[in-house]
């Protein structure tokens, strides 16, 4: 774990507009991302992770008008993923303003992407998106599991909506190995269920890779943020509850400061 956690708005972004939904589905209007941005500047938010989520799914390019206003207007680290399928994708983004980039399906399509990038542009500047599921049967009546991995959990692609059968474990050791700089996990059982980190998959994440872990999915509490850092986590990344004013930001690192640990 970093000596200061770091607290993330995350925008994900639909046809120019912030969404929220449920595992992924059910996705409504959360409002302008560029508004969105400007109230998590002055809140004090640590970075800014933009998404384009139906990038992939649509197979068209992350909208970078949108990026470049919000990097002309808002002075904190910026990290954009969606649709990006090669280095040179990652220059016209970095070129926009993005000061980091993710990468999620183009990466499980052709894993040495990720090395090429990094060569490029150096792994500071490289974030794996993992869209993790669970594969075992949670016994509560919901969707069938995927196939069954080692870990208990399957990378998932194009926003969640392709299962892989890839060990999402496994898949995040290799990502390292090939140069990312860190993992955002996005955990699709916990996403927009408010009912806190999927510490599991954060326990199991921390204890195969070094690099930073961004935990995301399921936060809808300022007491959820502080369990995931002690579960390994080094930033934590929420969405609905900060769209929705449901929690602030200041909220959450009082929190975190009040469980002992340090933010920034």
């Amino acid at each position: 774990m970093s000596l200061a956690v770091r607290v993330i708005p995350c925008l994900d972004v639909d046809a120019g507009r912030v969404v929220k939904g449920v595992k992924f589905l059910s996705l409504r209007d959360a409002g302008d991302p560029l508004e969105l941005a400007h109230a998590y500047d002055a809140q004090g938010a640590d970075e800014l992770t933009f998404l384009d989520v139906t990038a992939s799914s649509t197979d068209r390019a992350t909208t970078y008008d949108v990026v470049s206003a919000t990097a002309e207007q808002v002075f904190i680290p910026l990290t954009v993923g969606g649709g990006i399928r090669s280095a040179d994708d990652v220059d016209r983004l970095l070129r926009a303003g993005a000061d980091k980039v993710s990468v999620n399906t183009a990466a499980v399509a052709r894993p040495e992407l990720i090395g090429e990038i990094s060569a490029r542009f150096g792994t500071q500047v490289l974030v794996l998106s993992l869209d993790a599921r669970r594969t075992r049967a949670d016994g509560d009546g919901g969707e069938p599991a995927g196939p069954a991995t080692a870990s208990g959990f399957e990378v998932t692609t194009h926003g969640g909506r392709r299962g892989t059968g890839i060990d999402a474990i496994d898949w995040i050791r290799q990502a390292e190995d090939l140069g990312v700089g860190e993992v955002l996990l996005n955990s699709i059982d916990a996403d927009g269920t408010k009912e806190g980190f999927d510490l599991e998959l954060i326990s199991a994440a921390r204890a195969a890779v070094s690099v930073p872990l961004i935990a995301s999915g399921g936060a809808g509490a300022a007491d959820h943020f502080a369990p995931a850092v002690r579960a390994g986590a080094d930033a934590l990344l929420a969405a609905s509850i900060f769209h929705f004013g449901e929690v602030t930001i200041a909220e959450v690192k009082a929190a975190l400061r009040a469980d002992g640990i340090q933010v920034r």
